[in-house]
């Protein structure tokens, strides 16, 4: 299954974007910490249109702690200015304002050197469906001011935001791109919840989450489904083995139907939920 979701209003968002940059010093990306590089927009280099970038991971609670390391690390090589938080608890946000502060330390020296007072510095908050925007706002603000939903597509129209005396936001909905060329990022997002459900095969979402777990993190599967041993590793994309584990788990989780039969759409949905849920543990769905 090919999974692509780019509706109207993610392409009104981005043409709003575009128009109002003029008026932006600084762009944020807010990216997941699970899936770091399948969650980067590449619309944002359009977007940003030269203006200074700060790139944060959020959610690095659900993250495996050595892989966002690994992660910040790699993007801070490749020159970008990297910050973690944790929108939901509050972590690392109270330093946003002042990293935005420096990267506009060059605007101010040239307002300055032309009398001009240095205002408020504006900042684009951009990033994808169900990322934390709107709780990273909230959090800077100090107020409920964003929707917060579990599910994407809550926000769905600008608006600027006052953050202290320092910064102003121009909060904007979580946009996606029109086609993912690699399937896997389709796959990644779902898993996260970048993606409406309704959109989904879970069977498909819930196969990768199995075989990435397998590699990856085969105690915590073994852990959470009290499963006493674990298939090797498949090479096919659907294998007996992962049959077999969707088997176990559906048992082991009374996910059975008339004859004994596993009912494989309620197991698929029980794993993704569970992942989503912190139930499997912190997991970083890929890897620099």
């Amino acid at each position: 299954m090919t999974i692509q979701w780019y509706p109207g209003h993610m392409a009104k968002a981005k043409r709003q974007m575009i128009e109002k940059i003029k008026q932006i010093d600084v762009v944020i990306e807010l990216v997941d910490s699970r899936i770091p590089m399948a969650s980067r927009n590449p619309l944002v280099a359009e977007i940003a249109s030269g203006k200074p970038q700060l790139l944060i991971l959020n959610k690095v609670d659900m993250a495996d702690p050595a892989a966002t390391k690994l992660w910040q690390n790699h993007f801070i090589e490749q020159g970008a200015h990297v910050h973690l938080v944790n929108a939901q608890t509050g972590l690392g946000t109270a330093k946003i304002p002042e990293v935005v502060h420096s990267l506009t330390a060059e605007r101010r020296e040239r307002l300055e050197s032309r009398g001009f007072h240095s205002r408020a510095d504006r900042a684009l908050i951009l990033g994808i469906p169900n990322v934390g925007k709107s709780t990273l706002i909230n959090r800077l603000a100090g107020k409920r001011i964003a929707k917060i939903g579990d599910r994407p597509g809550v926000t769905t129209a600008q608006q600027w935001i006052k953050v202290g005396k320092t910064m102003e936001l121009l909060d904007t909905p979580g946009i996606l791109w029109p086609k993912f060329d690699d399937p896997a990022v389709g796959l990644k997002l779902a898993a996260t919840g970048a993606i409406k459900d309704e959109l989904l095969d879970f069977q498909d979402v819930a196969v990768f989450l199995l075989k990435t777990m397998l590699v990856r993190y085969p105690e915590q599967l073994r852990d959470r489904y009290g499963l006493e041993k674990l298939p090797e590793m498949p090479t096919e994309p659907v294998s007996e083995a992962i049959v077999q584990l969707f088997d176990a788990i559906g048992r082991r989780r009374g996910c059975v139907i008339s004859g004994g039969n596993i009912d494989y759409d309620r197991t698929a949905e029980l794993i993704i939920r569970d992942y989503r849920h912190q139930k499997l543990g912190a997991l970083t769905l890929e890897l620099p």
